[in-house]
């Protein structure tokens, strides 16, 4: 077990993928609901999919799961507060402030 990176699995995973007027998406599942922590990473192998505007599509792949190690997790979990923290600084009044 190392320190930035654990261990890592294949699974089966889906994907959802729908490009149209109303909606433009991709979505994958992995299969028996693996939970993804913080700073773990998930590759699905296989070719670039492209479908033709106006259609959806369900593919089966396999993904290759990643698990972070105890100090990459520790790092993504410090990073994200700071990124939070931009937020605070958006302002969403139409006019300027002074």
């Amino acid at each position: 077990m190392g320190l930035l990176h654990s261990d890592s699995f294949d699974t089966g995973c889906r994907i959802e993928i729908e490009q149209s007027e109303d909606y433009f998406h991709a979505h994958v599942e992995l299969d028996g609901d693996v939970p993804i922590g913080p700073g773990d990473r998930v590759r699905v192998h296989g070719d670039p999919i492209s479908i033709p505007f106006g259609s959806s599509a369900v593919f089966e792949r396999t993904a290759t799961v990643e698990r972070a190690g105890p100090l990459a997790r520790a790092w993504i979990r410090l990073a994200s507060y700071f990124d939070l923290a931009e937020l605070y600084e958006v302002s969403f009044t139409p006019r300027r402030l002074r």
